[in-house]
């Protein structure tokens, strides 16, 4: 790790911290804010946008071996903005930041990189698409046809991504409300990847295939000030439907719900603290054990991680991790938690 650029990351998120999870609740003052009703274009917006504080492209999956063995694979770039404008070599003021992890039901094994932008160590374009930090890389000639691979001492994937399903939108149209104080993001998915390829952990190569979830998601203040961390779920359903929940906690309760119910052509009904009942199973923090129920659909789910440490050991430290779901349905997926 480049010891100037960790000193950069250090400078600038310590004093953040209390400000939201990991300073995603401090002010995006300076910065462009998500306006109700715009228009996606694409490719274009599969690329980054430097006029915005905060963005990522996530991947999650889940995935099984010829035995029937579980594994979890998610792949992250993050591009945080130190001020809304692009530059040339290190004075440009975007940094990037990959996570990579592979969970078993034993192990959880994750690995993480840090880049500054405009020395050509990190990026994203939109036709073709590719995304990359070093020699991690999500690519292909659009979001329907992506490969995926990263490295770290003791695991790596490499992963072929085909979508069978259009991009879908969430809240009102990719406007993703996040308080009710009007704090929000565009957010937008492809949550219908059909996964073949291959694991290596500790040098033993595994074949897997299965399903995986991609969120894009940007935006300049993406949480309020008094908002802890979230519980975000998202799971595919054994009828063909997704769902994607979350959660925002607030400091002394009153946390802020949404999440859409995704139809096997793609149609969104959206979700709200009115349709969603989320409660956590145990008491400890970061619990791995869930109910959640939406009573107007007739689901009625209890979600249980594939294993219950997946703590992320980076940077910024949050739990990531496959999920089954049993109950009305059968379901498998991830659960991220963060600012526990």
């Amino acid at each position: 790790m480049n010891a100037k650029l960790l000193v950069i990351f250090l400078l600038w998120s310590l004093p953040a911290f209390g400000q939201g999870f990991a300073g995603l609740g401090a002010s995006g003052e300076g910065f462009a804010q998500p306006q109700r009703g715009t228009l996606f274009t694409f490719p274009k917006d599969h690329a980054a946008h430097p006029e915005f504080r905060i963005e990522w492209w996530y991947l999650t999956a889940n995935l099984q071996d010829a035995q029937g063995r579980d594994y979890g694979v998610q792949w992250t770039l993050f591009r945080t903005a130190l001020a809304p404008t692009t530059g040339a070599g290190w004075s440009d003021p975007q940094l990037w930041m990959g996570h990579a992890a592979v969970t078993t039901s034993q192990t959880h094994r994750s690995a993480e990189r840090l880049a500054r932008g405009g020395i050509g160590q990190a990026g994203v374009s939109g036709a073709p698409f590719e995304a990359f930090i070093d020699d991690w890389q999500m690519a292909g000639p659009d979001l329907s046809d992506l490969s995926v691979r990263a490295n770290a001492p003791d695991f790596s994937y490499d992963l072929k991504l085909k979508s069978e399903g259009p991009l879908v939108f969430h809240g009102d149209q990719g406007y993703s409300q996040k308080s009710d104080r009007g704090q929000a993001s565009y957010y937008y998915a492809q949550p219908g990847y059909c996964v073949d390829g291959v694991l290596i952990i500790d040098g033993e190569e595994t074949d897997v295939h299965g399903q995986a979830w991609l969120d894009r998601e940007w935006s300049s203040q993406p949480l309020a000030p008094d908002q802890l961390g979230w519980d975000w779920f998202s799971l595919h359903l054994e009828d063909g439907r997704k769902l994607m929940v979350f959660r925002l906690r607030h400091d002394g309760g009153g946390h802020y719900l949404s999440g859409s119910l995704i139809s096997q052509d793609g149609q969104v009904t959206t979700l709200n603290h009115e349709t969603i009942v989320m409660t956590p199973l145990q008491n400890t923090p970061a619990p791995s054990r869930w109910s959640l129920r939406l009573p107007d659909h007739g689901i009625d789910l209890k979600v249980t991680a594939l294993n219950p440490d997946s703590w992320m050991d980076t940077f910024v430290r949050y739990w990531e991790g496959p999920v089954r779901a049993e109950g009305t349905h059968d379901a498998r997926g991830y659960l991220e938690m963060t600012g526990y």
